[in-house]
């Protein structure tokens, strides 16, 4: 069977590993706009901070069931108890500080939430609303960092959250359709574009 997608798709997933040839056809650029949803995904991205994406992907469903599902009303009530049994799970990176940071963020959150701050409409701001449509030749052509990321990073780090400076948060742009960066000759920088909200 033969991938009629292989010739566009953006090199940067490889084209073995069926998990990350996935993430890259159903997820990666995709919009977006559950608060829920994109703090799990800025967790994710603080903890591969220093690691290959593909790292997490294989970790994700274990993390997600070590984090009680990335419930924001759970995680920021963790304690020592559970720092401690996070950092005895394999299944997880093992890093005290990317767990605090994500128990910091949980209850940064619920505090916007709170406060009657929606988090995705905050996150959102920072492209006007709407998706920054791009068109790189080639995903090497991409930046790994933007004026957009940099304010976003400033901001979310005054707010009190950790492992998010700049090229973090434009690969999480990236990732939540903030910015379509597929390749412009990609299948999928079509179809992600038809899924912006105008």
């Amino acid at each position: 069977m033969t991938d009629s997608h292989a010739e566009g798709r953006c090199p940067w997933c490889g084209t073995t590993d069926p998990l990350y040839i996935a993430y890259h056809d159903e997820e990666w650029g995709v919009p977006e706009y559950d608060a829920r949803a994109l703090w799990e995904k800025l967790v994710l991205d603080g903890f591969q901070a220093g690691l290959a994406w593909i790292t997490i992907l294989r970790k994700r469903e274990g993390l997600r069931d070590a984090f009680d599902g990335f419930d924001p009303e759970k995680v920021a009530r963790y304690g020592e108890v559970d720092i401690e049994r996070l950092l005895n799970d394999p299944r997880i990176i093992r890093s005290r500080a990317k767990i605090n940071a994500a128990i910091r963020g949980a209850q940064i959150w619920l505090e916007m939430r709170d406060n009657g701050e929606d988090f995705s409409e905050w996150l959102w701001s920072f492209v006007g609303g709407a998706p920054i449509q791009n068109e790189w030749a080639g995903f090497r052509d991409a930046p790994t960092q933007t004026p957009q990321s940099e304010a976003m990073a400033k901001a979310l780090k005054k707010r009190g959250f950790n492992f998010c400076g700049p090229v973090i948060v434009y690969a999480f742009m990236q990732a939540v359709g903030m910015v379509n960066d597929h390749q412009s000759r990609c299948f999928r920088h079509r179809e992600v574009r038809a899924m912006a909200r105008h």
